[in-house]
């Protein structure tokens, strides 16, 4: 099978090994988790290849200044976004909260995250399903809590 061209949009990245080894890199985020191998730019451009197995997550940075490790991992209080409130936990006992659409797609190697600091310097994280021993929801937030409430009020007035 022929992967499909890669579209010219690379988004910053930090790529953190199971080993806890950092790489800062360019890649493209429509192409992640559909292939067992992750394609990627170095900071200097060279074009570079690695197995989704010796990843641990990527998180998609505003700029490459911080380290992922400095940030919070677990949400203060409830929080506010629509979707379900997971904790995954990594084979080496490390967890991290986060967010994920409650549409029940999933991408093939992995799941996409938000993280609990919306204003830190991670956008979103993706974690390879080879890194994780397991995922749990921790609630259902937002809307689809909001429609289920919704539909068992009783009408005010009879047609």
């Amino acid at each position: 099978m022929k992967k499909p061209a890669a579209a010219t949009t690379h988004k910053k990245a930090h790529i953190v090994l199971l080993d806890k080894t950092l790489l800062q890199c360019y890649l493209n985020p429509g192409l992640i988790g559909n292939w067992a191998d992750l394609e990627f730019l170095t900071r200097d451009g060279e074009y570079q290849t690695l197995p989704l197995a010796k990843i641990k997550r990527i998180h998609f940075v505003r700029e490459f200044n911080a380290h992922p490790e400095g940030e919070r991992k677990a949400f203060l209080s409830r929080p506010k976004l629509d979707g379900l409130w997971v904790r995954c936990q990594f084979r080496d006992g490390d967890a991290i909260e986060g967010i994920i659409p409650n549409d029940l797609v999933m991408l093939q190697n992995g799941v996409r995250l938000t993280p609990p600091d919306l204003h830190g310097n991670t956008l979103w994280i993706f974690i390879p399903r080879t890194a994780l021993a397991e995922m749990k929801v921790l609630g259902v937030v937002g809307i689809a809590r909001r429609q289920a409430a919704a539909t068992t009020q009783p009408k005010l007035f009879e047609e």
